[in-house]
């Protein structure tokens, strides 16, 4: 075993391999995989194999088409048979709301070039006749589905990269993780150390426990897992015989089942609700290639609706069950990227559908750490979505939540409760009091909207419970005044001598005088937006930041790889330590007026100005700005004052009608503003003039900031797309994003996000098209739940076109 390389990857299974093979791809050479048995000792022995393309996430679905479309290359390049079967598969629903679900992952796939079908029942059952059409209401035929051997698969990836020059390490265990003072890492193992400049948590089972080695406590866990193989069947050979090929894939969510061909029989896998955590506190280390034991009593109620659904199963024999435990993270996805505060450190776990996504993670990941950015938009999978709240009982909690419900439909307007509340603010009870329905943001209880006595959620993909009030919400900031609390917003301070000219080369904007702001796009080297955010000049060599709260440890992240040595510049995020609330409306400043001696009259405090205020008797810092495109105030204060601050603006805006609104309505305000939003309109995967930020791009400024140049080139070249804005003829449903949008009967872009415009009774969406046909006026669709509605370009704001009432 050699004692230096230039990285490390811990962990044999189909993961591990991917990485490896991609970065010796892609010119690493001197790298070594750890392995403490065989390759493939984990999960990855009794996989069930199955590969797709299609995802709920449009970004995801890139990869896995990716991961599918690589395999017969390395089949080739290794000269290793993956055993691979390619399918074909259908995706059934038993219920219209599945179907309608279907109806919006076909449209996804439009603009991603995913070849997928509406099909009928009947049409389901002479591709796969084992299925009852009268059971069901509709399906989605996809043809790029199918089935390896997971061995081979492993194997191919590990040929390849050892061909590349990689060395692989088998029966070699890691014991622990050690950094030097120089950033580089000792890996110790059984038989001796390497010292790498990157090591990856590949480990899968034992991630948690490699994780640990560094201080980290990952969110991640093994669930029990059960797939059924039957004897041969009668049914599956007369179809193999008869059609030439083998039986299609079938994924039956409200059966909460899964199948595909297993020799001349069946395999049946399930998602069961009474599903079982495995070993969720400590992985034991000597476990390897054992099964653990089966459970048919457990999935028996999925079982059932499966052999209703496939009548021939209740012929058939069982020859074998497997029961292994498999990765989660708390939402699903995978947990990929660099660890934030840790040098060399990377992420490579939870990867549930390894056989679908292990290619795609392989090949991000290698970019990351050979380019420094992973070349797609991966923010779903990015090991930062996920703060220190996500800790061993809320993962363990939210994990389970997921695995039983991976199946199940999740609306647009619902809600999962699981490992909740738990992070909550001052007014937390206030709100709730006040009929708040909160969702969780980076794990913080946020208010969506605020219900009247006696009304309960409905969960639909149509307008529901919500929308009247949420109407009213955004019609009292329109007319009266609305107060919001904004303390999920991610806020930094950054202070030091060196902090202006830093931030005058992280951010493209011109740094504000002091006692002003700016918006502030964040442009990674290639000019594509990694954030956007408000940025204000405090004085003193004191800035204040204020951006996206689910961003907070991404942006952190990139903030601290960027740090200058020798301590000139310090940025920290305030947390929960500072909270916030907003006023918005026309009579916001008189709201502002009945609780502060300061001068607010327009003249002395203008639009985009900040200062330090007292609010009645409690220190704030105030900011003349807001997201919903009216004259508004953010008051931020230490947290010990929210209550106060809230019950005197409560008070105080009595007189005005004041009404409490929630963040589903502050996205119907900003929607009739043209204003995007991160994660969104903003990603990394666009460019500042593509997405509308360019005005605040200040290329002729000194500095030489992060993205410059790529920006100017854009700038002269004009990019290939636009961020437009649309007026949808909708009727009972809005878009919630990933929605196609047509023009003169071809896809020709797609939605970012949207919803209703309240207080200008109009369904908006908002996406992005072409530059070469950003202005076309007419003849534009927008496909919502299977159907091509009328759309109008809105070149101008719903509301207040030329941005005078927040300036005045």
């Amino acid at each position: 075993m050699k004692s230096h390389a230039q990285a490390v990857v811990i962990g044999g299974g189909v993961v591990g391999c991917s990485i490896l093979y991609h970065l010796t791809k892609f010119g690493w050479t001197d790298v070594v995989l750890l392995e403490r048995s065989e390759l493939t000792s984990g999960s990855t022995w009794h996989a069930a194999g199955g590969m797709h393309t299609i995802n709920s996430d449009p970004n995801v679905s890139r990869l896995q088409k990716y991961t599918v479309d690589l395999y017969r290359e390395i089949e080739e390049y290794s000269g290793q048979d993956i055993g691979l079967h390619m399918t074909e598969g259908v995706m059934l629903a038993a219920t219209q709301d599945r179907f309608e679900w279907l109806k919006s992952v076909r449209a996804k796939g439009r603009y991603m070039g995913l070849e997928a079908e509406i099909i009928s029942p009947r049409e389901a059952h002479e591709l796969m006749p084992l299925l009852d059409p009268d059971q069901f209401v509709g399906a989605l035929y996809d043809e790029v589905e199918g089935h390896l051997d997971p061995y081979g698969a492993t194997q191919a990836y590990a040929k390849s990269a050892k061909q590349n020059g990689a060395e692989i390490e088998l029966h070699t265990m890691v014991k622990d993780l050690v950094q030097n003072p120089d950033g580089a890492w000792r890996v110790i193992t059984d038989k001796g150390e390497i010292v790498a400049q990157h090591v990856v948590n590949a480990a899968g089972l034992w991630a948690r426990e490699v994780g640990r080695m560094t201080g980290l406590e990952l969110p991640v866990l093994a669930m029990e897992h059960m797939y059924l193989i039957t004897e041969d069947m009668p049914e599956v050979i007369e179809f193999n015989e008869t059609a030439g090929k083998e039986m299609l894939h079938v994924v039956d969510f409200d059966g909460e089942i899964y199948l595909r061909q297993e020799r001349k029989g069946m395999l049946m896998g399930t998602y069961e609700k009474d599903c079982r955590p495995w070993s969720p506190k400590v992985t034991p280390w000597d476990f390897g290639h054992e099964l653990l034991a089966p459970d048919l009593d457990r999935i028996a109620p999925s079982l059932e609706v499966g052999f209703r659904h496939f009548p021939a199963f209740n012929n058939a024999g069982i020859k074998q069950i497997i029961n292994g435990p498999f990765t989660f993270a708390p939402d699903g996805n995978p947990l990929v990227g660099p660890i934030g505060g840790v040098r060399g450190l990377w992420s490579a776990c939870g990867v549930m559908a390894g056989f679908s996504q292990g290619g795609g993670v392989g090949l991000a990941l290698a970019n990351w750490m050979i380019h420094g950015d992973p070349g797609f938009d991966v923010f779903s999978m990015d090991v930062s979505r996920y703060g220190d709240y996500a800790t061993l009982a809320y993962t363990n909690a939210k994990v389970q939540e997921n695995y039983a419900r991976r199946f199940s439909i999740r609306f647009p307007n619902e809600e999962l409760p699981a490992g909740r509340p738990l992070r909550t603010t001052p007014i937390y009870d206030r709100l709730e009091a006040a009929g708040a329905r909160f969702g969780a943001a980076f794990g913080l209880e946020v208010p969506l909207w605020f219900a009247q006595a006696g009304e309960v959620d409905t969960f639909s993909w149509r307008r529901s419970t919500d929308f009247d009030c949420v109407g009213a919400e955004a019609r009292a900031v329109r007319e009266s005044v609305g107060l919001s609390e904004t303390s999920s917003f991610a806020k930094y301070r950054v202070t030091g001598s060196g902090a202006s000219d830093w931030l005058d080369r992280m951010l493209a904007c011109r740094i504000p005088a002091p006692g002003r702001m700016t918006l502030a796009p964040m442009l990674k080297h290639d000019g594509k937006v990694i954030g956007d955010f408000t940025l204000a000049n405090l004085g003193e060599n004191e800035f204040f930041i204020a951006g996206s709260g689910v961003a907070q440890d991404y942006h952190m992240r990139w903030f601290e790889q960027h740090l200058p040595d020798g301590g000139s510049v310090w940025i920290a995020p305030y947390g929960l330590e500072l909270a916030g609330l907003s006023i918005a409306g026309p009579d916001a400043r008189k709201v502002l007026e009945q609780v502060t001696d300061e001068d607010v009259s327009p003249e002395a405090f203008k639009f985009m100005d900040i200062r330090q205020l007292d609010i009645g008797m409690a220190p704030a810092i105030v900011g003349r700005v807001s997201f919903t495109g009216d004259l508004g105030y953010e008051i931020w204060m230490k947290a010990e004052y929210q209550r106060y601050v809230f019950d005197l603006l409560m008070e105080a805006g009595g007189a005005f009608g004041i009404r409490l609104f929630g963040s589903r309505a502050l996205n119907a305000l900003r929607l009739e503003m043209n204003f995007g939003t991160w994660a969104r309109e903003y990603r990394p995967v666009y460019g500042a003039l593509e997405c509308g930020l360019s005005r605040f791009v200040a290329l002729s400024k000194e500095a030489d900031f992060i993205g410059k140049w790529a920006a100017a080139a854009e700038k002269e070249n004009g990019g290939k797309l636009r961020l437009r804005s649309f007026v949808v003829d909708a009727r009972d449903a809005d878009v919630i994003g990933d929605e196609p949008i047509w023009l003169d009967g071809k896809v020709a872009g797609w939605v970012t996000s949207g919803g209703y415009a309240h207080a200008s009774q109009k369904s908006v969406a908002m996406g992005y098209v072409p530059k070469e046909v950003a202005d076309v006026s007419e003849g534009w669709e927008i496909e919502l739940l299977g159907e091509r509605l009328p759309a109008r370009l809105q070149s101008v704001p719903l509301f207040d076109a030329n941005a005078q009432r927040m300036r005045r």
